[in-house]
């Protein structure tokens, strides 16, 4: 499984909003992520569509987080972008198996949920906050 390169920018996106910790405009997150302005406004759209940044319009708009960055989880941020976290295509509701006739038979399908379950599980545990600077650093 890999993520796609929108999935890994919005990562990005959202660890530079999580670290300004302030409003910032969409050009500002382009320059300090280094995804093109046309990348970062379709990618900033989905962030909020989906409640993870908050945007404001005007001369003075820009966009924040919508929560704590120890709220929002790298698999939140994925699945906001690339739709559910799946390493295998037989684990999609609408596949049709043409091996057996019950998925819950199959061993394959089985192990394949397993570790679906199980990466799901510890990137919906990794939040953003664990990679900003700790306020001892910033002190130093």
């Amino acid at each position: 499984m890999r993520i796609t390169h929108e999935a890994d920018y919005a990562i990005r996106v959202t660890y530079c909003l999580a670290l300004a910790g302030r409003k910032q405009c969409a050009k500002e997150v382009s320059e300090e992520t280094g995804v093109t302005l046309r990348f970062a406004l379709k990618i900033l759209r989905k962030l909020t569509q989906s409640g993870i940044t908050r945007s404001y319009k005007g001369v003075s708009g820009g966009y924040e987080l919508n929560r704590d960055p120890s709220e929002i989880s790298l698999g939140e941020i994925i699945e906001c972008i690339d739709g559910p976290i799946a390493i295998n295509h037989c684990l999609a509701n609408e596949f049709q198996c043409t091996r057996v006739g019950d998925r819950k038979e199959c061993d394959f399908h089985r192990v394949f949920g397993e570790i679906n379950r199980s990466l799901r599980n510890e990137l919906c545990a990794i939040t953003m906050d664990r990679f900003l600077p700790s306020l001892k650093q910033q002190r130093i």
